[in-house]
């Protein structure tokens, strides 16, 4: 089982992030208090002899938090669940955060693994998407988690900006490649509801890029990485051999996990999930009074497939029919099959090893292959 903390407090905001998060730090002290009681409360939701294996410190920016807070989180931690000791942990970082200092004091943690929001090694673009840091504070920060012992780094990267063009989101490959990092995680820019980004395009300021050009960018991702030595193990995630994200692996992989903190969900691994409130107030208050608020769902059988169907085909590890059929049976083995069948005929989607994948051609339509594919 796996163990995922939001932390949702930001120093600013990005132009198009929905994550639930917030710029003020009003309430931060009860926030730690609260999510020190959700972990003492939940507890109990952890199954007779099950282990935590992965951790991540998600948000929000979890470098905020001070080396004492982290402390006291990971104190409760290790004084309440059990731990396998091998796992991965991660804290989701800004480059401006992590100074000499704060970098030695994330060695002397638990934490083996950093993940830094960088999205653009251009000045201008980062200006554009509301980032806080410039490109050599993470090529410091790269240096500084090295330096105390950190070399387990993942840098995120968004490419489909508007006006962008493939000089520069070379440039950015590249300058990732410069760094040996052993993970990339690279988004295509998205424009969801509510965003200041949303809005500036539908007041006609900000015009996104044409298909045409977004598909190039991600051939260009997708060839630069693979010539040096990634493999493209996820869509939109990259890793040097064995250096694959372990904790968003599970995910893909329907491992159970807890989420805590507001909007966190959680899955029991069966059909179960759960979300937090998306409510910093109200997540707070709930707690400290001794509740959480949250809501559950339980999957049908239907939805269940459809998920199995969407998480195991983004990964070069894609559905193995054998586990396909002993979930949702023969017969829903045959109509998967069957459906598949017109994009194996175009050599989008290979068979062998009793496991259906994508090919290197099906990944640039794979929203439509999985579209096609739930029945």
């Amino acid at each position: 089982m796996n163990l995922y903390l939001h932390i949702p407090f930001c120093a600013s905001r990005c132009s198009y992030c929905d994550f639930y998060t917030q710029t003020g730090s009003r309430l931060r002290r009860d926030f730690l208090d609260a999510l020190i009681r959700e972990l003492h409360l939940r507890r109990v939701e952890l199954p007779d002899g099950a282990l935590i294996d992965h951790i991540y410190f998600g948000g929000g920016t979890p470098s905020l938090l001070t080396a004492e807070e982290l402390t006291r989180i990971f104190d409760t931690i290790s004084e309440l669940y059990p731990l396998t000791g091998t796992g991965e942990v991660t804290i989701e970082c800004n480059p401006d955060d992590v100074t000499e200092e704060y970098a030695q004091a994330l060695g002397a943690l638990p934490i083996n693994r950093v993940s830094m929001g960088v999205q653009s090694f251009h000045a201008d673009d980062l200006t554009f998407l509301n980032r806080r840091h410039s490109a050599e504070q993470v090529f410091a920060a790269v240096e500084a988690l090295r330096h105390h012992g950190i070399d387990n780094l993942s840098l995120d990267l968004i490419y489909g900006l508007p006006g962008q063009t493939e000089e520069r989101w070379l440039m950015n490959i590249r300058t990732f490649l410069s760094l040996g990092v052993p993970h990339l995680s690279a988004y295509h820019l998205i424009y969801e509801e509510g965003t200041a980004l949303t809005r500036l395009v539908e007041r006609g300021k900000v015009q996104p890029v044409s298909e045409e050009a977004s598909l190039r960018f991600f051939e260009l991702l997708i060839s630069e990485l693979k010539a040096a030595g990634y493999e493209h193990y996820e869509i939109s995630n990259f890793a040097l051999p064995d250096r694959y994200a372990r904790h968003n692996t599970g995910y893909w992989q329907g491992i159970p996990y807890l989420g805590l903190g507001p909007s966190a969900h959680s899955f029991d691994g069966v059909r179960t999930r759960s979300h937090n409130i998306a409510s910093l107030t109200h997540y707070t208050r709930a707690l400290l009074e001794g509740r959480r608020d949250y809501e559950t769902e339980h999957l049908s059988d239907e939805e269940l497939q459809h998920e199995y169907i969407l998480t195991r085909l983004r990964t070069q590890w894609g559905i193995p029919l054998g586990d396909y059929a002993a979930r949702f049976g023969e017969r829903a083995k045959r109509e998967l099959i069957q459906a598949a069948s017109e994009h194996l005929h175009r050599g989008q989607l290979t068979q062998s090893d009793d496991t259906l994948r994508l090919t290197p051609e099906g990944i640039f339509v794979s929203d439509g292959i999985i579209a096609d594919l739930f029945l």
